[in-house]
């Protein structure tokens, strides 16, 4: 049996515009007093976004954390207390100029579940227009692939952005 962890004491170390810190004093059953590390995160929205000549809509852009810019698919932080898929139909409008009628849920899930309460959520976007919604400050290009080679620099390792891995993997046998 897997004994849960008691909360002793939790202490907020840090507050910013993406991400909060606390460190946790749990009890741990024949163990004692340990601390926890978790990253609070309201969550995030992914989009997958196909169009009628089977391309997906993809961005490119510099991610801090990893040095390096990355191809993914569009996606953004969910505000507090947001509904998810206004957050999809939202960041897919502002990060790349495109609309869709249909948002569908395809997968939720915690990317990181070792240190952060982040959910993520994926969405199948479909009927996919261009609308000129597309915010000026966004520091990123969009492409459209054809959504067989995607899949192949998804197995081949071209493409390590775990969201977007997933997302292509899932949508794959929806699209057949």
């Amino acid at each position: 049996m897997i004994d849960k962890e008691n909360t002793v004491s939790s202490d907020l170390i840090y507050t910013g515009k993406t991400v909060s810190l606390r460190v946790d004093t749990v009890e741990v059953p024949n163990k004692g007093y340990q601390k926890r590390e978790i990253v609070e995160h309201n969550g995030v929205v992914a989009i997958i976004a196909i169009t009628e000549d089977n391309k997906i809509i993809l961005v490119r852009q510099y991610r801090k954390s990893i040095e390096d810019v990355v191809l993914e698919i569009p996606a953004g932080k969910l505000e507090l207390n947001e509904n998810p898929r206004e957050c999809a139909m939202r960041e897919f409008r502002q990060k790349t100029g495109y609309s869709a009628e249909n948002f569908k849920l395809i997968h939720k899930f915690y990317p990181s579940v070792g240190f952060s309460n982040q959910m993520m959520f994926i969405y199948l976007a479909s009927k996919i227009q261009k609308c000129e919604d597309k915010s000026e400050d966004q520091q990123l290009a969009v492409e459209e692939l054809d959504f067989d080679e995607v899949y192949k620099m998804v197995l081949n390792n071209e493409i390590l952005d775990g969201k977007t891995s997933i997302g292509v993997l899932l949508s794959k046998d929806m699209l057949n």
